[in-house]
Protein backbone atom coordinates (compact mmCIF):
# COMPACT_ATOMS: atom_id res chain seq x y z
CA UNK A 1 0.00 0.00 0.00
CA UNK A 2 1.44 3.26 -0.95
CA UNK A 3 1.46 6.06 1.65
CA UNK A 4 -1.36 8.00 -0.79
CA UNK A 5 -3.60 5.08 -0.62
CA UNK A 6 -2.80 4.21 3.23
CA UNK A 7 -4.15 8.14 3.61
CA UNK A 8 -7.32 7.34 1.37
CA UNK A 9 -8.80 4.21 2.95
CA UNK A 10 -12.09 4.19 4.42
CA UNK A 11 -12.22 3.82 8.48
CA UNK A 12 -13.75 0.91 10.21
CA UNK A 13 -17.06 3.93 11.25
CA UNK A 14 -17.52 5.02 7.65
CA UNK A 15 -17.55 1.21 6.53
CA UNK A 16 -19.86 0.59 9.87
CA UNK A 17 -22.05 3.68 9.07
CA UNK A 18 -22.81 2.78 5.00
CA UNK A 19 -23.67 -0.64 6.04
CA UNK A 20 -26.73 1.45 7.41
CA UNK A 21 -27.81 3.01 4.01
CA UNK A 22 -30.44 1.77 2.17
CA UNK A 23 -31.04 2.49 -1.65
CA UNK A 24 -28.55 4.91 -4.08
CA UNK A 25 -25.86 7.56 -3.49
CA UNK A 26 -26.53 10.50 -5.85
CA UNK A 27 -23.31 12.74 -6.18
CA UNK A 28 -24.25 16.39 -7.79
CA UNK A 29 -21.18 18.09 -8.40
CA UNK A 30 -18.64 14.47 -9.06
CA UNK A 31 -16.11 16.15 -11.03
CA UNK A 32 -14.75 18.97 -8.85
CA UNK A 33 -12.08 19.18 -6.76
CA UNK A 34 -13.74 16.71 -3.97
CA UNK A 35 -15.90 14.99 -5.89
CA UNK A 36 -14.01 12.32 -7.13
CA UNK A 37 -12.32 11.28 -3.65
CA UNK A 38 -15.82 11.02 -2.14
CA UNK A 39 -17.05 9.00 -4.63
CA UNK A 40 -14.21 6.85 -4.62
CA UNK A 41 -14.68 6.76 -0.79
CA UNK A 42 -17.92 5.67 -0.75
CA UNK A 43 -17.98 2.94 -3.16
CA UNK A 44 -14.97 1.36 -1.35
CA UNK A 45 -16.54 1.79 2.06
CA UNK A 46 -19.74 0.12 0.68
CA UNK A 47 -17.59 -2.45 -1.12
CA UNK A 48 -16.12 -3.71 1.98
CA UNK A 49 -19.79 -3.13 4.11
CA UNK A 50 -20.70 -5.97 1.73
CA UNK A 51 -23.38 -3.70 0.23
CA UNK A 52 -24.53 -3.22 -3.23
CA UNK A 53 -26.07 0.30 -3.36
CA UNK A 54 -25.35 1.92 -6.46
CA UNK A 55 -22.71 5.29 -6.36
CA UNK A 56 -23.59 7.41 -8.63
CA UNK A 57 -22.09 10.70 -9.90
CA UNK A 58 -23.24 13.90 -11.89
CA UNK A 59 -21.38 16.10 -13.51
CA UNK A 60 -19.97 18.13 -16.66
CA UNK A 61 -17.22 16.01 -16.54
CA UNK A 62 -15.35 18.86 -18.28
CA UNK A 63 -11.50 16.47 -17.10
CA UNK A 64 -10.89 14.67 -20.31
CA UNK A 65 -10.53 11.01 -18.97
CA UNK A 66 -12.26 11.27 -15.37
CA UNK A 67 -15.81 9.99 -15.96
CA UNK A 68 -14.01 6.81 -17.36
CA UNK A 69 -11.40 6.78 -14.62
CA UNK A 70 -14.55 6.57 -12.44
CA UNK A 71 -16.69 4.09 -14.35
CA UNK A 72 -13.49 1.79 -13.62
CA UNK A 73 -13.79 2.47 -10.34
CA UNK A 74 -17.06 1.22 -10.13
CA UNK A 75 -18.91 4.40 -9.76
CA UNK A 76 -22.13 4.93 -12.59
CA UNK A 77 -21.72 8.19 -13.82
CA UNK A 78 -23.92 10.53 -15.90
CA UNK A 79 -22.44 13.79 -17.77
CA UNK A 80 -24.96 16.16 -17.25
CA UNK A 81 -25.27 20.27 -16.70
CA UNK A 82 -27.30 20.56 -13.76
CA UNK A 83 -27.97 24.33 -14.45
CA UNK A 84 -30.07 23.04 -17.71
CA UNK A 85 -33.02 22.09 -16.09
CA UNK A 86 -34.01 19.87 -18.55
CA UNK A 87 -31.13 17.51 -17.36
CA UNK A 88 -31.71 18.63 -14.29
CA UNK A 89 -35.07 16.95 -14.28
CA UNK A 90 -33.70 13.54 -16.73
CA UNK A 91 -32.01 12.70 -13.58
CA UNK A 92 -32.72 9.61 -11.44
CA UNK A 93 -34.07 9.97 -8.05
CA UNK A 94 -31.82 8.38 -5.30
CA UNK A 95 -32.76 8.90 -1.75
CA UNK A 96 -29.55 10.04 -0.51
CA UNK A 97 -28.24 12.77 -1.92
CA UNK A 98 -24.23 14.59 -1.53
CA UNK A 99 -24.94 17.79 -3.14
CA UNK A 100 -21.28 19.55 -3.69
CA UNK A 101 -22.09 21.53 -7.34
CA UNK A 102 -21.37 25.59 -6.63
CA UNK A 103 -19.05 27.37 -7.95
CA UNK A 104 -15.81 29.71 -6.14
CA UNK A 105 -12.78 30.25 -7.76
CA UNK A 106 -12.99 33.27 -10.61
CA UNK A 107 -16.56 34.65 -8.83
CA UNK A 108 -15.10 37.42 -8.63
CA UNK A 109 -16.37 39.73 -12.10
CA UNK A 110 -18.40 36.81 -13.16
CA UNK A 111 -20.97 37.18 -9.87
CA UNK A 112 -24.25 36.40 -11.81
CA UNK A 113 -23.34 32.85 -12.67
CA UNK A 114 -22.11 32.64 -8.92
CA UNK A 115 -25.46 33.45 -7.52
CA UNK A 116 -27.08 30.98 -10.35
CA UNK A 117 -25.06 28.28 -9.38
CA UNK A 118 -25.06 29.20 -5.73
CA UNK A 119 -28.38 29.97 -4.77
CA UNK A 120 -31.00 29.84 -7.87
CA UNK A 121 -29.80 25.92 -8.63
CA UNK A 122 -30.26 24.72 -5.14
CA UNK A 123 -33.75 25.62 -4.73
CA UNK A 124 -34.03 23.74 -8.18
CA UNK A 125 -32.12 20.69 -6.74
CA UNK A 126 -33.90 20.85 -3.26
CA UNK A 127 -37.66 20.47 -5.12
CA UNK A 128 -36.22 17.89 -7.34
CA UNK A 129 -34.94 15.60 -4.15
CA UNK A 130 -37.59 16.60 -1.66
CA UNK A 131 -38.01 13.10 -1.23
CA UNK A 132 -34.55 12.27 -0.44
CA UNK A 133 -31.82 13.11 2.27
CA UNK A 134 -29.37 15.59 1.59
CA UNK A 135 -26.27 16.85 2.39
CA UNK A 136 -25.36 20.27 1.10
CA UNK A 137 -21.81 21.17 0.84
CA UNK A 138 -21.42 24.88 2.33
CA UNK A 139 -18.53 26.66 3.71
CA UNK A 140 -17.13 28.85 6.91
CA UNK A 141 -17.47 31.64 4.39
CA UNK A 142 -20.91 32.05 5.48
CA UNK A 143 -19.86 33.36 8.95
CA UNK A 144 -18.41 37.02 10.25
CA UNK A 145 -14.06 37.06 11.14
CA UNK A 146 -13.77 36.13 14.62
CA UNK A 147 -10.91 36.69 17.11
CA UNK A 148 -8.55 34.47 16.88
CA UNK A 149 -8.47 33.46 20.79
CA UNK A 150 -12.65 32.89 20.45
CA UNK A 151 -12.22 29.50 19.18
CA UNK A 152 -13.93 30.32 16.10
CA UNK A 153 -17.70 30.32 14.89
CA UNK A 154 -19.99 27.74 16.25
CA UNK A 155 -23.19 26.44 14.28
CA UNK A 156 -24.99 29.28 16.56
CA UNK A 157 -22.90 31.81 15.13
CA UNK A 158 -25.16 33.98 13.05
CA UNK A 159 -23.58 34.08 9.45
CA UNK A 160 -22.62 37.31 8.15
CA UNK A 161 -20.77 36.41 4.79
CA UNK A 162 -18.22 39.11 3.77
CA UNK A 163 -18.47 39.36 -0.31
CA UNK A 164 -20.72 38.53 -2.81
CA UNK A 165 -19.04 34.52 -2.83
CA UNK A 166 -20.02 33.78 0.88
CA UNK A 167 -23.36 35.58 0.04
CA UNK A 168 -24.41 33.33 -2.12
CA UNK A 169 -23.50 29.94 -0.21
CA UNK A 170 -25.54 31.80 2.51
CA UNK A 171 -28.59 32.06 -0.40
CA UNK A 172 -27.70 28.21 -1.53
CA UNK A 173 -28.34 27.30 2.34
CA UNK A 174 -31.13 28.99 2.81
CA UNK A 175 -32.70 27.98 -0.58
CA UNK A 176 -32.35 24.22 0.97
CA UNK A 177 -33.51 25.41 4.27
CA UNK A 178 -36.81 26.72 2.50
CA UNK A 179 -37.30 23.54 0.66
CA UNK A 180 -36.88 21.48 3.88
CA UNK A 181 -39.27 23.34 5.82
CA UNK A 182 -42.11 23.23 2.97
CA UNK A 183 -41.49 19.30 1.92
CA UNK A 184 -39.78 17.66 5.20
CA UNK A 185 -36.53 17.31 3.43
CA UNK A 186 -34.19 16.26 6.10
CA UNK A 187 -30.74 18.27 5.70
CA UNK A 188 -27.02 18.89 7.30
CA UNK A 189 -25.72 22.11 6.06
CA UNK A 190 -22.08 20.78 5.74
CA UNK A 191 -19.96 23.80 6.48
CA UNK A 192 -16.50 23.04 5.39
CA UNK A 193 -12.86 24.98 5.18
CA UNK A 194 -9.80 24.03 4.64
CA UNK A 195 -9.87 21.33 3.58
CA UNK A 196 -6.13 19.38 2.72
CA UNK A 197 -5.06 16.91 0.05
CA UNK A 198 -1.88 15.74 -1.46
CA UNK A 199 -2.77 17.96 -4.60
CA UNK A 200 -3.98 21.56 -2.66
CA UNK A 201 -5.29 23.89 -0.09
CA UNK A 202 -3.25 25.87 2.31
CA UNK A 203 -0.74 23.84 3.66
CA UNK A 204 0.58 22.96 0.05
CA UNK A 205 -0.07 26.58 -0.57
CA UNK A 206 2.69 27.18 2.51
CA UNK A 207 4.76 24.94 1.56
CA UNK A 208 5.07 26.02 -2.12
CA UNK A 209 6.16 29.57 -1.05
CA UNK A 210 8.35 28.48 1.81
CA UNK A 211 10.27 26.12 -0.90
CA UNK A 212 10.23 28.30 -3.31
CA UNK A 213 11.80 31.09 -1.08
CA UNK A 214 8.35 33.34 -1.37
CA UNK A 215 7.48 36.00 1.37
CA UNK A 216 4.48 33.78 2.98
CA UNK A 217 1.74 36.53 3.12
CA UNK A 218 0.19 36.88 6.94
CA UNK A 219 -2.80 39.50 6.10
CA UNK A 220 -5.00 36.17 7.35
CA UNK A 221 -2.31 34.46 9.91
CA UNK A 222 -4.90 31.86 11.60
CA UNK A 223 -6.79 29.04 9.51
CA UNK A 224 -8.30 25.72 10.38
CA UNK A 225 -7.05 22.54 8.15
CA UNK A 226 -8.54 19.18 7.79
CA UNK A 227 -7.77 16.18 5.80
CA UNK A 228 -10.11 15.38 2.67
CA UNK A 229 -10.39 12.15 3.53
CA UNK A 230 -11.62 12.71 7.08
CA UNK A 231 -13.68 15.41 5.60
CA UNK A 232 -15.54 13.05 2.86
CA UNK A 233 -15.97 10.24 5.75
CA UNK A 234 -17.60 13.26 8.00
CA UNK A 235 -19.76 13.83 4.78
CA UNK A 236 -20.84 10.51 3.93
CA UNK A 237 -21.68 9.61 7.27
CA UNK A 238 -23.90 12.74 7.57
CA UNK A 239 -26.05 10.97 5.65
CA UNK A 240 -26.98 9.46 8.87
CA UNK A 241 -27.92 12.78 10.66
CA UNK A 242 -30.24 14.73 8.49
CA UNK A 243 -32.99 16.60 10.16
CA UNK A 244 -35.83 18.85 9.06
CA UNK A 245 -35.18 21.82 10.11
CA UNK A 246 -31.95 21.26 8.81
CA UNK A 247 -29.01 20.12 10.67
CA UNK A 248 -26.31 22.48 10.93
CA UNK A 249 -22.56 20.88 10.73
CA UNK A 250 -18.98 22.83 11.02
CA UNK A 251 -16.19 20.73 9.30
CA UNK A 252 -12.87 21.54 10.00
CA UNK A 253 -9.37 20.34 11.86
CA UNK A 254 -9.78 21.05 15.67
CA UNK A 255 -6.56 23.48 15.77
CA UNK A 256 -6.55 27.62 15.36
CA UNK A 257 -2.97 26.87 13.07
CA UNK A 258 -0.89 30.08 12.98
CA UNK A 259 0.44 30.32 9.25
CA UNK A 260 3.53 31.28 10.64
CA UNK A 261 4.51 28.51 12.07
CA UNK A 262 2.96 26.44 9.33
CA UNK A 263 6.31 28.12 7.44
CA UNK A 264 8.65 27.51 10.02
CA UNK A 265 7.75 23.81 10.03
CA UNK A 266 7.91 23.66 6.49
CA UNK A 267 11.00 25.84 6.36
CA UNK A 268 12.45 22.70 8.65
CA UNK A 269 11.61 20.02 6.41
CA UNK A 270 13.19 22.53 3.56
CA UNK A 271 16.26 23.85 4.94
CA UNK A 272 14.84 27.26 4.70
CA UNK A 273 14.29 30.51 6.66
CA UNK A 274 10.79 31.78 5.70
CA UNK A 275 10.33 34.97 4.42
CA UNK A 276 6.84 36.75 5.17
CA UNK A 277 5.27 39.96 3.96
CA UNK A 278 2.36 42.35 5.75
CA UNK A 279 1.32 41.21 9.74
CA UNK A 280 -1.27 38.84 11.34
CA UNK A 281 -4.79 40.96 12.08
CA UNK A 282 -6.35 40.39 15.05
CA UNK A 283 -9.28 38.44 13.15
CA UNK A 284 -9.30 35.43 10.70
CA UNK A 285 -12.59 32.91 9.27
CA UNK A 286 -12.17 30.10 11.73
CA UNK A 287 -14.80 27.56 12.87
CA UNK A 288 -15.53 25.62 15.81
CA UNK A 289 -15.73 21.89 14.78
CA UNK A 290 -16.94 20.50 18.52
CA UNK A 291 -19.94 19.01 17.75
CA UNK A 292 -18.93 16.78 14.56
CA UNK A 293 -16.08 15.44 16.56
CA UNK A 294 -18.82 15.04 19.37
CA UNK A 295 -20.43 12.84 16.17
CA UNK A 296 -17.25 11.72 14.67
CA UNK A 297 -14.66 11.47 16.69
CA UNK A 298 -11.72 13.54 15.77
CA UNK A 299 -10.16 13.42 12.59
CA UNK A 300 -7.90 10.26 12.22
CA UNK A 301 -4.74 12.68 10.17
CA UNK A 302 -2.91 14.75 12.35
CA UNK A 303 -1.95 17.99 11.76
CA UNK A 304 1.72 17.22 11.90
CA UNK A 305 1.10 14.41 9.43
CA UNK A 306 -0.26 16.64 7.08
CA UNK A 307 2.76 18.87 7.06
CA UNK A 308 5.13 15.90 6.56
CA UNK A 309 2.71 14.22 3.85
CA UNK A 310 2.55 17.90 1.71
CA UNK A 311 6.03 18.47 2.19
CA UNK A 312 7.06 14.86 0.86
CA UNK A 313 4.43 15.30 -1.64
CA UNK A 314 6.33 17.85 -2.79
CA UNK A 315 9.63 17.23 -2.94
CA UNK A 316 8.88 13.86 -4.89
CA UNK A 317 7.34 16.00 -7.40
CA UNK A 318 3.83 15.18 -6.94
CA UNK A 319 1.48 16.00 -9.03
CA UNK A 320 -0.91 19.19 -7.66
CA UNK A 321 -3.87 21.18 -8.95
CA UNK A 322 -3.73 25.26 -9.89
CA UNK A 323 -6.54 25.73 -7.82
CA UNK A 324 -5.51 28.58 -4.52
CA UNK A 325 -7.90 28.34 -1.65
CA UNK A 326 -7.29 32.76 -1.26
CA UNK A 327 -7.18 32.06 1.92
CA UNK A 328 -5.63 35.51 2.88
CA UNK A 329 -8.46 37.09 1.17
CA UNK A 330 -10.36 39.36 3.64
CA UNK A 331 -12.46 41.19 1.39
CA UNK A 332 -14.20 37.93 -0.11
CA UNK A 333 -13.02 38.72 -3.73
CA UNK A 334 -12.26 35.67 -4.89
Amino acid sequence: MTVKEQFLKPSEALISDVAQLEGDILILGAGGKIGPSIARLTRQALDLAGKTNRVIGVSRFSEAGLQQELNNDGIETIAADILDDAQLQALPLAPNVLYLAGTKFGTKNNEPYTWAMNAYLPGRVAEKYKDSRIVVYSTGNVYPYTQIGSGGATEETKPEPVGEYGQSCLGRERMFQHFSSVYGTPLVLYRLNYAIDFRYGVLLEVAKAVLADKAVDLSTGYVNVIWQSDANEMAIRSLLHCESPSKILNITGPETVSVRWLAAEFGKHFGKVPEFINEEQSTALLSNAAESFRLFGYPQVTLKQMIEITANWLLEGGETINKPTHFQERKGQY
